[in-house]
């Protein structure tokens, strides 16, 4: 752990309900990181079950700030460069960001994001496919095909090493998102877009749009070209 943060905590469980919650429970007790080797009640966007085989890889950081809410939110880009740089150390290549909040891997998905405020606090929770991809016959029948780090590179890397990667890039991307604000984080998460230019289709609650993704705007919501003109979407599932 040459390089580990030093302001950071580590806490390495054997098992825990989620690492989200126990980041929760965990506010006001300082910055840290907790990984879990087992999380049985861990969930994605949405309240959807998060699969986690053995050897793969959940941890939260939990960060206080008294940032607004939109720059915390701005966080899980931030966090998406991180893994994607992680991934890319870990012998990774064709990665590439799903918007809002997933990694991708030769197209199929192999990382996902999840963020929750507290006071004073965001909790990003962080799931990687290291050993094992989940069974497809679990997920939704037009959910991304999983991937697994293992498939792609023979890698045996285990969650412990992958969090001493993954929460140096962390630092790195936050220490420039704290000094220069979100423009250069955006540009670098645009630069590694999954489908930028192409037609996509992003689904909310009330209704579903169909349409070109031009951008990320300044804000980090999604900016899409369609037959009604350019509409902003701060929040969506993508599906491509």
């Amino acid at each position: 752990m040459l390089n580990w943060p030093a302001h950071l905590g580590r806490v390495i469980l054997d098992t825990i309900d989620s690492t989200n919650l126990e980041a929760q429970r965990r506010v006001g007790t300082g910055d840290q990181w907790i990984l879990t080797h087992a999380q049985p009640a861990g969930t994605g966007r949405r309240g959807k079950v998060w699969e986690m085989p053995a050897g793969n890889f959940a941890a939260s950081l939990l960060m206080h700030s008294s940032d607004p809410l939109q720059a915390l939110a701005q966080r899980s880009f931030v966090a998406a460069l991180a893994l994607r740089d992680a991934l890319i150390a870990a012998g990774a290549r064709n990665v590439t960001l799903k918007w809002p909040n997933d990694v991708l891997v030769n197209g199929r998905k192999i990382a996902g994001i999840l963020l929750a405020t507290a006071d004073g606090a965001v909790v990003i929770g962080i799931g990687v496919n290291l050993a094992k991809a989940p069974d497809p016959a679990n997920l939704l029948p037009d959910a991304l095909s999983p991937i697994a780090l293992n498939n792609v590179t023979g890698a045996k890397i285990t969650a412990e090493e992958f969090l001493e990667t993954l929460a140096v890039t962390f630092e790195q991307y936050e220490q420039q998102m704290r000094t220069y604000g979100f423009a250069p984080i955006r540009q670098a998460w645009l630069d590694s877009a999954a489908r930028l230019g192409e037609v996509i289709t992003a689904r909310m609650p009330d209704r579903t749009e169909v349409g070109t993704f031009d951008t990320i705007d300044e804000t980090g919501a999604l900016v899409l070209c369609t037959a009604k003109g350019v509409i902003t979407l701060p929040a969506a599932e993508v599906f491509f």
